[in-house]
């Protein structure tokens, strides 16, 4: 039975390095886009400074305890992606968005994990209390990281536009949620599985936003476009009792055209001058006025 549950421990602490790859992965379109268009927008820095961070507290927490290798690999990898992604968002964030970030990476990964290490190391009464210590920091910043999107979420009620929250990296945290919850609970770590069920609903959450708000961005330009299509003709609304009225009307103003048209024509041939070539009146009328 002990075998057969390290077995299962190890097949699902495998799946959660794949599936949290994945997730490292899946903001690369989001941070191209930053790329090509030379500018962040609307992206925030604080589901990767946050992320980074707990990259570094479950790599601290892996070291202190043993047969959490897995753990070790695949935050390792996590630390070199969040770190290319908080680069490139420096390098394109406005000044105020640049200011904000340094003082979270700063205030966080350099203060707070200092201050971290330093107090269990010398604090702490021995291994096993450090490992419990670290271990509830790693389920509070956890739980951080699932939060942190919820920013973001905001943003998309509030625009009414996914276009901010990109769905492979909802799916992706969704997954991996399942699969480190498994992981923790055959391997009897709490703190493993506790923070994957709010990151499960936090996942479908933001999943249920994106389906609901995808065509909300679509939908909202074509309405925009509507009035620019029309701004340079004019709207006439017209009685229908008075179109025979109008009919006649339109009928004088155009035999009045063309002998105005025919008169000056012929006046400019006689002239010989080229300062007036062509005169043209041009009547438009509603297809609906002549039915």
């Amino acid at each position: 039975m002990a075998l057969l549950s390290a077995h299962w421990t190890l097949v699902f602490g495998l799946l959660g390095n794949v599936v949290s790859f994945m997730v490292f992965l899946s903001p690369i379109p989001t941070f191209y886009k930053v790329y090509k268009k030379k500018s962040t927008e609307g992206f925030q820095s604080v589901p990767y400074v946050v992320g980074l961070f707990s990259c570094m507290l479950w790599i601290y927490y892996a070291l202190l305890k043993s047969n959490t290798l897995l753990v070790i690999t695949i935050n390792s990898v996590g630390c070199v992606f969040q770190t290319v992604y908080i680069c490139i968002f420096l390098i394109y964030a406005p000044r105020k968005a640049k200011i904000q970030t340094w003082k979270l990476l700063v205030s966080m990964n350099v203060v707070g994990f200092g201050m971290i290490v330093l107090l269990t190391q010398f604090v702490a009464k021995g291994a096993a209390q450090r490992v419990v210590i670290v271990g509830w920091i790693c389920l509070i910043f956890s739980l951080c990281v699932f939060v942190a999107p919820l920013c973001v979420v905001r943003q998309v009620i509030r625009t009414k536009s996914v276009e901010y929250m990109p769905f492979l990296l909802s799916f992706f945290l969704t997954l991996s949620a399942v699969m480190w919850f498994f992981y923790g609970l055959l391997l009897k770590d709490c703190n493993i599985a506790v923070p994957n069920v709010l990151g499960f609903t936090f996942g479908i959450l933001q999943m249920l936003l994106y389906m609901i708000y995808k065509n909300k961005k679509k939908n909202i330009i074509e309405a925009k476009k509507l009035p620019e299509m029309f701004q340079d003709d004019p709207v006439i609304i017209i009685d229908d009792e008075k179109l025979p009225e109008l009919k006649a009307k339109i009928n004088d103003v155009m035999r009045l055209g063309a002998m105005v048209c025919s008169e000056m024509k012929s006046d400019a041939k006689n002239s010989n001058e080229n300062e007036l070539d062509m005169l043209e009146i041009q009547v438009v009328i509603p297809k609906k006025v002549l039915a």
